[in-house]
């Protein structure tokens, strides 16, 4: 199978408050907001939001969840500084920080803050992860 994502969908209890917060915490326009869905175009995919019952049904499993999703998702920056910039500027708009950014064991840097329904993100600078000049990943040696 050829290595790739299309969509990621996130369901959510609440579409207008996350898409508000979406639209203007990270400072993201959708290209859909229609027919109880919104997407955005991201570099190579597309993340979007969908209500959590419907979701659910969707894939005709129980409603049932909580507490830790066990899904972070990340995006990766060019330096310690960037992200510490990133991090700042995403708290100060509303994402709830959850972990400070930091020096890790491995020779990175980052840090996790969450959107208003504890969808982590970490903030990363990976030295050893290859970008190109929009951010997508390259590969890693």
């Amino acid at each position: 199978m050829e290595q790739r994502i299309s969509f990621f969908t996130i369901g959510v209890r609440n579409l207008e408050k996350m898409k508000n917060f979406y639209n203007k915490v990270f400072d993201w326009s959708p290209i859909k907001d229609s027919d109880g869905i919104v997407f955005y175009k991201l570099n190579g995919f597309i993340f979007s939001l969908f209500p959590v019952e419907e979701l659910a049904e969707d894939i005709s499993i129980p409603n049932d969840g909580h507490g830790f999703k066990q899904v972070s998702l990340a995006i990766n920056m060019d330096s310690e500084a960037s992200v510490d910039a990133l991090y700042s500027e995403l708290v100060a708009k509303g994402a709830i920080a959850v972990k400070q950014p930091e020096k890790v064991f491995w020779g990175g840097y980052r840090g996790y803050l969450s959107d208003i329904e504890n969808n982590y993100w970490e903030l990363a600078y990976n030295p050893f992860l290859k970008m190109d000049a929009k951010g997508n990943v390259q590969g890693h040696p």
